[in-house]
């Protein structure tokens, strides 16, 4: 089951409290289990191609089960299967720091994907934004 409404509220104000805390501005894509865009939040200054590519950070991480460091390990030692596995998902993934996987228990439940800072500046707010709910 997805988060519900008020917890992907909570985890997308709390990506951009953040990224407010950190001097920049970011969008923030919240995605269900299957890739599918539940929340999306850009902050006045972010860039317009944030939005794009915050989502396909979060659709990425979602459906391959693997947070975008790990996407981007897998690009890097297995291309091709990469690129086969990318064409299979309605948005191009992104691999790569600032997605991260919601998981309650062994479930993945979605993911987060943040764009539009330093790929190391985009993590720091999304594990914000899952430092949110806990556990």
């Amino acid at each position: 089951m997805p988060l519900s409404f008020d917890q992907t509220r909570m985890v997308l104000e709390s990506a951009h409290r953040r990224a407010a805390e950190i001097g920049v501005a970011v969008t923030v894509a919240i995605v269900d289990e299957g890739g599918f865009l539940q929340a999306l939040g850009r902050m006045d200054g972010a860039p317009p191609l944030s939005a794009q590519i915050a989502e396909s950070k979060a659709v990425g991480a979602a459906v391959w089960h693997r947070s975008g460091d790990q996407l981007a390990s897998i690009q890097r030692e297995r291309p091709a299967f990469f690129e086969a596995v990318d064409r299979l998902v309605r948005l191009p993934v992104i691999p790569g720091l600032g997605s991260v996987l919601i998981r309650r228990g062994g479930a993945v439940l979605g993911a987060i994907g943040v764009s539009g800072a330093a790929p190391e500046q985009d993590a720091d707010c999304a594990q914000a934004g899952l430092a949110t709910l806990g556990g």
